[in-house]
């Protein structure tokens, strides 16, 4: 403000934890730019392949790992965390006993934490510049070439699981992150300690074995990137290890067991919309263009395209138990304009086929 001096920085630390939490986070860090172990660990990770076809974390270099390099003039990282966690009742873990129906990422029910998280950052760099005047800002939410992970590490806001995740001592894992990028000078803070000690639980559970190493993960192997950030086909031995996994998979943090800490997201634009919580994977398949866009509008999901979308269901089709009902809809769809839809139909209908024939067939 105008002719009145800045509070210290601790004084303003102070109030930027207390505007976060009146903001609806859970979490409020100050971290440094100095992420040069995090930078080898980025580049052997990337060195592996382990990033697949994600060329864009590849694509901007260093302006990844050094902040100062992608805005110029930050000294200070806010780092931020916001709860998602839906409840026990909705947390989906009986879903994946139910083939017939869909499993989604329970982040991705609601609506897109892309747009809440930002807007409700950039509505803390208001206030701040509100309290102090103008300052030099980028607020970024999965939005931008940025270890949020690291960053969030550096800044207190917890710890990195050995499924890479990141685990807060009361908060469990069930979180989105965010960070306003400041050429302000505030105190930071000091990492948590790493409290998996000898739990693998995260690791033994992942169903296609991408969790390699403590906190390192393929994604090539990895259900999160297979039915999202993959545009092709899905590799076939990898299908039936999918289960009937449509968008994401939450296996590694369903069993951590710093999750029993969680405790249900108050945001209600992350509240379930469109019935996506349990839905029949044959009534997901019938949707058409237009009822896809209109079902996913404001979601995460919609990004992945009605193709992907009948890709990743028919998948989950294939894998599902023999059906007379679900081999009609695949049929249905077996001269779809795509050929990546028509190549995961007919798969789907040769498992469907070659278990239903016995099935049916019987005691003749």
């Amino acid at each position: 403000m105008t002719g009145t001096p800045r509070p210290a920085p601790d004084t303003l630390a102070a109030r930027i934890r207390r505007w976060g939490r009146e903001l609806g986070f859970q979490r409020i860090g100050f971290a440094d730019t100095e992420l040069a172990a995090a930078e080898r660990a980025h580049f052997a990770w990337l060195a592996r392949g382990y990033h697949g076809e994600m060329a864009y974390m590849a694509r901007h270099g260093t302006k990844r790992t050094r902040p100062a390099e992608l805005v110029p003039g930050t000294r200070t990282v806010i780092s931020a965390a916001m709860n998602y966690w839906l409840g026990p009742e909705l947390q989906g873990e009986e879903i994946l006993t139910q083939p017939e129906r869909a499993f989604i990422s329970r982040y991705a029910l609601g609506r897109d934490y892309h747009k809440v998280v930002r807007k409700r950052l950039a509505r803390l760099a208001r206030r701040i510049e509100e309290e102090i005047g103008p300052f030099g800002y980028r607020v970024f939410c999965d939005s931008a070439p940025v270890l949020e992970k690291p960053l969030a590490v550096k800044a207190g806001l917890g710890w990195q699981g050995k499924h890479s995740n990141l685990i807060d001592r009361e908060h469990g894992s069930w979180f989105f992150l965010g960070e306003i990028y400041t050429d302000l000078a505030l105190p930071v803070d000091r990492p948590q300690s790493d409290h998996c000690g000898t739990c693998t639980a995260c690791i033994q559970a992942c169903p296609t074995g991408a969790i390699v190493a403590p906190g390192v993960v393929d994604a090539r192997r990895c259900i999160s990137y297979l039915t999202i950030e993959l545009h092709g086909p899905i590799p076939e031995p990898l299908r039936p290890l999918l289960g009937n996994r449509i968008y994401g998979c939450d296996d590694c943090q369903l069993v951590c067991p710093w999750n029993r800490f969680a405790r249900p997201t108050t945001e209600t634009d992350f509240l379930p919309r469109h019935g996506l919580e349990a839905p029949r994977l044959v009534d997901l398949f019938a949707w058409d263009e237009q009822t896809f866009l209109k079902k996913t509008e404001g979601s995460a999901i919609r990004r992945l395209g009605h193709e992907r979308w009948l890709r990743n269901i028919a998948v989950a089709l294939g894998n599902a138990p023999p059906s007379t009902e679900i081999t009609a809809v695949l049929e249905r769809r077996t001269s779809h304009p795509s050929a990546l839809v028509r190549e995961h139909v007919a798969w789907a209908l040769a498992r469907q086929r070659a278990r239903l024939i016995p099935a049916t067939g019987a005691g003749t």
